[in-house]
């Protein structure tokens, strides 16, 4: 399916103006950060650039320190607070990259920092975060209430509170990565990049059009979590009822004041794609790339195989992150495999008889189908006296193979069941 598009352009209604952030804060965030954030690789993707028509290269900030573009903001936040506010120390709320970023940042500049996360935040997230100097909080089971509860802790304490995307130091921040991609690709034609609350893209956006208007930038939300498509219909922010994504990167229920304006005067479009589309390339980035990309990380891509005739080469998308919990990842691997057409559920019924089923992975294997489970029902109501249910899990190369798969075992004689 095609992603639905929206365009960013002609929304101006907000009170926010763009200028509040210009190329020369951007430059000047860019030496704030020299030494203290990486020049993240572009890497170039022959498969994706055979489905564009053009080169396509992969920004990967999912190898920046702490995993995602999240240090680069938050370094400058708090690089930019003023002596008596660094003694207040620093809150944030976050399921994880807004929250490592902080701590290391806090660390570096030797500001005390307490972060919020939800009592469901994965526990590697929740390790890193600690150890990157900050006190962990758990609160809450969404992110809204723990965003809540940081707030209040800011109020309460006169900590500053680093809000995850909606101030002007988090998008000059950001917004160095616009400048690395002119740089490391100077003859780029479009960027690609995800948005939640737009901190990344609003960023991106100002030091892409400030130097290279030609340049088109494209925003990627997931579908269940696109607050900016109606956002920039209305022509100022609009929150959605309960955000629903894989993608907790960018799952997001209400677009920032400040990013929006800005997007909405120099993003050129904002996409939407599936859950089964970041599945996808998320497998890819593995597969292909080598790299491991959390599903928000992975969006961008997620869009290039959507429509990738859509795309005006040289391409660029961005990968921002890259923390993943081990056992998220394993899900939404086999999710993506699915998705791809990599494996196969079937059930058969055989005559409950000895060698049976041995005969019958034979025939799979003669098709290379690997098995990777077996269920076997004798007791069915529904099954006649002789017979035995099979449920079969295997793994292919992909719809071609499975359709393979299925004819050879029709000419075997077997019955596959709806």
């Amino acid at each position: 399916m095609a992603p639905r598009t929206t365009s960013a352009s002609g929304t101006s209604s907000s009170a926010v103006p763009a200028s509040v952030i210009t190329l020369d804060d951007v430059r000047a965030a860019q030496k704030m950060l020299s030494g203290v954030s990486r020049v993240t690789a572009l890497e170039g993707s022959r498969h994706l650039s055979g489905l564009v028509g053009s080169p396509v290269h992969l920004k990967c900030e999912n190898l920046q320190r702490t995993g995602s573009f999240k240090l680069r903001g938050a370094y400058v936040r708090i690089a930019g607070l003023s002596p008596e506010e660094r003694a207040a120390g620093v809150v944030a709320a976050s399921a994880g990259n807004h929250a490592q970023g902080v701590a290391l940042a806090a660390s570096l500049l030797g500001v005390r920092s307490t972060v919020f996360m939800p009592q469901g935040a994965p526990l590697p997230k929740i390790a890193a975060t600690r150890d990157y100097g900050a006190d962990v909080r758990l609160h809450g089971q969404i992110v809204d209430e723990t965003m809540r509860a940081a707030q209040e802790y800011a109020r309460r304490t006169g900590a500053v509170f680093i809000h995850p995307f909606d101030h002007p130091d988090i998008i000059a921040g950001q917004g160095t990565l616009g400048l690395e991609i002119l740089e490391q690709c100077p003859e780029v034609r479009t960027v690609v990049v995800g948005v939640g609350g737009g901190g990344l893209a609003a960023g991106v956006a100002v030091a892409v059009k400030a130097l290279r208007p030609d340049v088109r930038v494209v925003g990627v939300q997931a579908a269940g979590a696109a607050a900016y498509p109606p956002s920039l219909a209305a022509g100022h922010p609009v929150s959605i009822e309960s955000p629903t994504t894989m993608a907790d990167g960018i799952k997001v229920g209400r677009p920032g004041d400040v990013p929006f304006r800005i997007i909405g005067e120099l993003v050129d479009e904002v996409r939407t794609v599936s859950e089964d589309a970041l599945a996808a390339a998320l497998l890819l980035c593995l597969e292909r790339a080598k790299l491991v990309v959390e599903p928000a990380g992975a969006c961008s891509v997620a869009a290039l195989l959507a429509e990738p005739e859509s795309f005006e080469g040289p391409v660029v998308a961005v990968l921002s992150g890259g923390n993943v919990d081990p056992l998220l990842m394993q899900r939404i691997l086999r999710h993506g495999m699915a998705a791809a057409g990599r494996y196969l559920s079937l059930r058969l019924r055989l005559t409950d008889r000895p060698g049976a089923l041995a005969t019958l992975l034979a025939a799979l294997s003669a098709v290379d189908a690997n098995v990777l489970d077996v269920g076997h029902v004798r007791t069915d109501p529904r099954l006649g006296l002789t017979e035995a249910e099979v449920e079969l899990h295997l793994e292919t190369e992909g719809p071609e193979h499975c359709a393979e798969v299925r004819e050879a075992l029709r000419e075997a004689g077997y019955r596959v069941l709806p």
